[in-house]
């Protein structure tokens, strides 16, 4: 409290009655803050510091080091739009950072009420055993309900670092590679998020992971010293293909998963009747979402 705050607040009680107010009533300001200044008020006034409980940071801030390995997952959320003050329904994608196999998932709300069920689908999603869940510094991720679930699954938790903006840059550029571009941006209602995560679980996810074609960088290193990333035509596959493609890829999967039952789900038919099915699917999705608005 400043010294002219405590100097009113002696003149008020001085002048509702109290004497032991009565030579602070008429002491200057300048000599408050002297008196402020002594030992003997700092002793008496000082805080005095004992132990208190440490209160830990949930998860750590790094950027994941897969190191050739499946099961670093970068982890975001798209939201479907708002519409006169009301939010629309989430998304929530999460991209493998070796192989790019993608889960994405449709939430109502962010919450860890709707969101926490959804999220442990989400990571059944992936066919190979999962080592690390990193998002960036929302709250929607980053809280004691998303830490316990992924600790039950002995799953890392890491966020992004201050002042790296790159550290989830793999699954930002799928939020517009895929599910904008299947999805676009205009506002879908909540209560719409169950067919949507249907749609996901049915169509979308395995369409762009079994049909959907990724370009993969190599890092070559130029006359400075310095990585350059180059994206060769050559290197261009789906990340089913791309899980394939690594030593011994069945040393990854999940318990009571196999490659052959992924080959099964990659040939159960071919890339174009996937995406003309996909297409249908989300013809068939949208059209009731704008009849069920129109009848609303």
């Amino acid at each position: 409290m400043s010294g002219p705050a405590i100097k009113k607040i002696c003149e008020r009680a001085f002048q509702q009655g109290d004497g032991r107010y009565e030579r602070l009533a008429t002491i200057s300001i300048s000599h408050l803050y002297n008196l402020r200044q002594s030992k003997t008020y700092e002793r008496t006034r000082g805080n005095k510091n004992s132990t208190r409980s440490t209160q830990r940071a949930i998860g750590v801030r790094r950027r994941p080091d897969p190191q050739g390995r499946p099961g670093y997952i970068r982890v975001d959320t798209v939201h479907q739009g708002d519409k006169d003050g009301v939010k629309g329904l989430y998304h929530i994608n999460a991209v493998d950072e070796v192989t790019q196999y993608e889960v994405v998932c449709t939430v109502e709300k962010i919450s860890e009420r709707y969101l926490v069920p959804v999220l442990e689908g989400l990571l059944a999603g992936f066919p190979f055993r999962l080592l690390e869940f990193h998002s960036d510094n929302g709250s929607e991720f980053i809280n004691h309900q998303v830490a316990a679930l992924l600790n039950k699954l002995n799953i890392a938790l890491s966020k992004s670092r201050s002042r790296h903006s790159n550290d989830n840059a793999l699954v930002e550029s799928k939020n517009g590679s895929v599910i904008r571009k299947l999805l676009g941006h205009a506002h879908i209602p909540q209560h719409h998020a169950e067919q949507f995560n249907e749609f996901d679980k049915k169509y979308m996810n395995p369409y762009i992971n079994y049909h959907r074609p990724c370009f993969y960088p190599e890092t070559r290193i130029d006359k400075k010293g310095k990585e350059k990333k180059v994206y060769r035509y050559e290197n261009m596959m789906t990340p089913y293909e791309k899980f394939l493609s690594l030593d011994q890829p069945e040393q990854y999967l999940k318990e009571g998963i196999t490659l052959e039952q992924l080959k099964t789900e990659a040939e159960a038919m071919s890339d174009n009747e996937a995406a003309e099915q996909l297409q249908r699917a989300r013809q068939t999705l949208f059209k009731s979402v704008h009849e069920r608005q129109a009848e609303a």
